[in-house]
């Protein structure tokens, strides 16, 4: 059952002022930029009902112009329910936590079968280093674009004879081109220099032949954004190497869930890695690695789930919305409590809970 708050949120808005501050204009809103927007919230599993609460605290804290209709999804449900599926086509933008995958047994995963319905082909992961965390190496700044519908992830498995099962990749030029075309556009709004290919042409020489094909053909219409390619094995040495050669990358399904993966224990953790997912119509957030994103028994009972990445995933997901200001004020009160670190969870070297984490969050917004 959906949970509405517009009318508790329009009040607020109505009667709390702002502090007077000096800013300079970064950005003109168009008249009605800042009506309220509905987000679809579903929790999720394990970790995800702690760490989504978290982003709603600090949702309310800022007085952002968004509001919550939260949903009841799990992992082990055969299939996406239609009232959240429509929910999402109506509000354009979601905010989810974990939903656990079961292994084996024939049961489908509802991120994929989301990531279809909604035709999400994009996942996009930045995994760079923060001050105040452990590094294993400096200038890490990479961003992985994901192709997110088809590959090995197409669900195409059957068995041949008993004993002989066969599962097939699928690749086409369509979706190999628009997955191009985002990485590129990407890398030429963001100001990055470098768009790398990361394949397996070698050894899959018609399928990911196809993807390099479409890199390749898009990358000739940035001429200013360098461009190569690399074998998807010499890249996971070259993370763990020199990671730093890295800027923005391309990639397959399935290696995209491996390379942002590795990339991310590189910079520091899956623990503060934003991410999304979004299409040509709609945008799902989410913590930016699948790694540890529904967390174990041990974590949610002693309620010290790390909330610093889906907070900077749902930052990014207020510059979606056209939000810049406050994504910009949640980017840096989170950046002020793991550069001062007195408030880290296990995994980032700390002992607190997710509400200490939360608490020091809301104490440090401008």
């Amino acid at each position: 059952m959906a949970r509405r708050s517009l009318p508790n949120l329009l009040k607020r808005l109505s009667f709390t002022a702002a502090p007077p501050r000096s800013r300079t204009i970064t950005y003109m809103p168009r008249p009605g930029d800042g009506t309220p927007r509905a987000v679809t919230l579903i929790p999720g599993d394990g970790i995800g009902p702690l760490v989504t609460n978290a982003v709603e605290q600090v949702m309310e804290a800022m007085h952002a112009p968004v509001y919550f209709e939260r949903y009841e999804v799990h992992g082990n449900m055969k299939i996406f329910p239609a009232e959240v599926v429509e929910s999402i086509r109506r509000n354009k933008v979601c905010l989810k936590g974990g939903l656990i995958t079961p292994v084996g047994g024939g049961v489908s995963s509802l991120n994929v079968h989301l990531r279809k319905e909604l035709d999400l082909y994009a996942a996009l992961v930045n995994c760079r280093n923060m001050p105040g965390l452990p590094i294993r190496h400096e200038k890490v700044d990479i961003v992985v674009v994901r192709e997110n519908t088809e590959g090995e992830y197409a669900g195409l498995e059957h068995e041949v004879v008993p004993g002989v099962v066969e599962s097939l990749k699928v690749i086409t030029k369509h979706c190999s081109e628009r997955i191009a075309e985002y990485a590129f556009e990407y890398a030429y709004l963001n100001n990055r220099k470098k768009v790398t290919a990361v394949h397996k042409a070698n050894i899959m020489k018609l399928a990911d032949g196809l993807f390099l094909e479409s890199c390749r053909e898009v990358a000739e219409r940035y001429p200013a954004i360098a461009y190569n390619e690399i074998i998807v094995d010499n890249c996971c040495m070259q993370l763990v190497s020199r990671p730093e050669q890295f800027d923005v990358m391309v990639t397959p399904n399935l290696y995209g869930n491996l390379v942002a993966n590795t990339a991310a224990g590189i910079a520091g953790g899956t623990g503060f890695m934003p991410g999304g997912n979004v299409g040509a119509d709609y945008a799902v957030f989410e913590q930016g690695t699948s790694a540890g994103n529904v967390g174990n028994d041990k974590i949610i009972a002693e309620k010290k789930a790390n909330p610093v990445a889906l907070l900077l995933s749902s930052a990014m997901m207020l510059r979606h919305l056209q939000f810049p200001s406050f994504a910009d004020r949640l980017e840096t009160a989170v950046g002020r409590v793991i550069a001062e670190g007195k408030c880290l969870t296990k995994d980032l070297g700390g002992d607190s809970t997710t509400q200490q984490v939360v608490d020091a969050v809301i104490a440090n917004i401008d």
